[in-house]
């Protein structure tokens, strides 16, 4: 059955930001949330905008709401380098930007204005995520660590019931050279406790209060990408992670721009191929098969990378980006499931 919600959704270009990261819808289903790198939109599902937090000088990426405390969260990069010193530049910043990553929470009930302030106006809160920083500061950027971005609320891996942990997902250079660059890396944080370390940010100096480590840390070998998981997005109806991704340049792979990963499965540890090290290592699936422990399986479908949404059932909205003389913008559209051929088509 057709969920009851809108077969597409425009949100109209903006003038501030860049282009749309990533897309959430809250548990009652009354509110879009847009990522647009360096603000956050909140719209009724008429695409509407009703409110927005603004002044993040870092990369807002792939977005999660999620249902036990009603927040939207998101990766949160700083680099100083020429992604990062482009992204300052675009909204005036001329401050030092120091490497660092978060996951950062919005409160959203309190979004009820345009323009509102992420550090001033008490909107956002940070949690420093001191594993992505030591690998991607290491010598040679560690599994090719050039960040963060795709992010997810799941059960465990490998059970279906109990609470929802935090997945984070490193974005991962695309250097066609390297041979240790072709497993996604993926972080599992148990957020239970972290009020104690969530607080507002101060981007002139920025607090690095958060876990020494994460819960676990999985690795999923996909090929070559470029950027690493853009999109992340548990869907229980597959029992999947689906991870959209910047399709890969390496010729020994099928680039796939998505795949799907096996959350019903148990992690196995083994030697990572290209790295050396045994890892936690997490398993793709084609939908009709029981597991793909050792394939490389993915889906053809182009769109996702911008935004991505789990809606039950089978149904999905994903985001198609644009841009026009106003700005950035997005039409989120309404999917269904092709579970025999490894695809979406759109609801009518």
């Amino acid at each position: 059955m057709t969920p009851n919600l809108p077969i597409s959704i425009t949100v109209r270009a903006q003038s501030s930001g860049s282009h749309l990261q990533g897309i959430a819808i809250d548990e009652k289903r009354e509110f879009l949330y847009c990522s647009f790198t360096t603000c956050l939109l909140k719209c009724d599902l008429n695409g509407n905008v009703v409110g927005s937090v603004k002044g993040i000088v870092g990369h807002l990426g792939c977005i999660a709401y999620h249902s036990a405390d009603g927040k939207v969260y998101g990766s949160l990069e700083y680099k100083n380098d020429v992604i990062g010193r482009e992204i300052a530049r675009n909204i005036g910043y001329t401050g030092e930007i120091r490497d660092g990553f978060y996951a950062v929470r919005f409160d959203v009930t309190k979004i009820d204005r345009m323009d509102m302030d992420a550090e001033r106006d008490g909107i956002m809160e940070a949690v420093y995520l001191r594993e992505v920083t030591e690998d991607y500061t290491a010598d040679g950027h560690r599994y090719g660590c050039s960040g963060i971005d795709g992010i997810t609320f799941a059960p465990k891996i490998g059970e279906s019931v109990g609470k929802n942990y935090l997945y984070v997902a490193y974005g991962v250079y695309g250097d066609t050279s390297r041979e240790d660059n072709d497993h996604q890396v993926i972080l599992c944080y148990d957020i239970t406790g972290w009020d104690n370390y969530a607080s507002p940010l101060n981007q002139t100096n920025m607090h690095r209060c958060g876990p020494e480590s994460p819960d676990s840390k999985f690795f999923v070998f996909t090929g070559n990408t470029t950027y690493g998981i853009q999109n992340l997005e548990y869907d229980s109806y597959t029992r999947t992670m689906i991870a959209a991704v910047y399709c890969g340049k390496k010729e020994a792979f099928q680039n796939y721009p998505m795949f799907f990963i096996d959350c019903a499965e148990k992690p196995r540890k083994q030697i990572l191929r290209g790295i050396g090290d045994a890892g936690e290592v997490l398993s793709l699936t084609d939908l009709r098969s029981v597991r793909n422990y050792g394939e490389l399986c993915g889906s053809r479908f182009p769109h996702g990378s911008t935004g991505t949404v789990s809606l039950g059932g089978g149904y999905f909205y994903f985001a198609k980006a644009f841009r026009d003389e106003k700005g950035f913008g997005g039409n989120i559209v309404l999917y269904r499931l092709d579970k025999e051929n490894l695809t979406f088509v759109e609801a009518e």
